[in-house]
């Protein structure tokens, strides 16, 4: 069903939670899966730092193609930036399959913070699965 699986992780506990369903999706799938980390500043410790949170993302993963991407957001947008690079970069791969971690917040914390998974959701045109921290 899906054959192209997109996560964006972060070093958040949702992000790891969100890293494990998808991989388990792939598995059943026996879909390739994209992992993808999100940077706001294009300087050389930024880009190095972004490479260790998809190698640790990456590390435990076995029995499934697994690709990285780092993405460089336009720091000026704040979170809209974020999740436009996220959204542009899933569409360019062609995925199936967006799989997201969030948070539960509510009320006037989720309305002064917004969400990256909020806006993802109004961006992308495949499905997407949002993953809640238990």
């Amino acid at each position: 069903m899906y054959k192209k699986i997109y996560i964006a992780v972060d070093e958040s506990e949702f992000s790891k939670q969100a890293l494990a369903v998808a991989t388990k999706m792939a598995q059943i799938f026996n879909s390739t899966l994209c992992i993808a980390h999100c940077i706001s500043d294009d300087d050389s410790s930024s880009q190095e730092a972004g490479r260790g949170v998809l190698e640790n993302a990456k590390a435990n993963i076995n029995g499934i193609t697994v690709e990285t991407k780092l993405l460089i957001a336009d720091e000026q947008y704040g979170l809209n930036g974020i999740s436009l690079a996220i959204a542009e970069s899933a569409t360019e791969w062609k995925a199936d399959l967006l799989v997201v971690g969030t948070s539960n917040r509510k009320g006037l914390d989720r309305f002064f913070s917004g969400s990256v998974a909020e806006e993802l959701v109004k961006k992308v045109d495949c499905s997407i699965m949002l993953v809640r921290i238990n």
